[in-house]
């Protein structure tokens, strides 16, 4: 399945809540899942973005309904990125190496 990495800002209304970020991630995880994806892991961090999510997601269009629905409560802002595993990037190399 593809990876996708998320960044993860609060917004006024997350950081309010901050107490809360935890029952978030969980919920976050769930929601995930019902879309038939997998929040691989969440990480707090220190500097431009406040958390980063490692998810996996069957295609483009699922990845993006779930970080929808996450930014829909208001306690964060995305910035999204595929990422490529190794062996995806081997077969990208061999395709552009034709």
């Amino acid at each position: 399945m593809p990876t996708y990495i998320a960044l993860l800002n609060w917004t006024d209304q997350g950081i309010r809540n901050y107490k809360e970020t935890a029952k978030r991630a969980e919920a976050f995880g769930a929601a995930a899942q019902k879309l038939g994806a997998k929040l691989l892991n969440i990480y707090w961090t220190v500097g431009p973005h406040d958390l980063v999510a490692v998810v996996e997601a069957p295609d483009d269009e699922t990845v993006t309904a779930i970080l929808l629905q996450l930014g829909g409560v208001g306690n964060v802002r995305t910035t999204t990125l595929r990422a490529f595993g190794r062996e995806e990037m081997d077969r990208i190399i061999t395709k552009a190496a034709g």
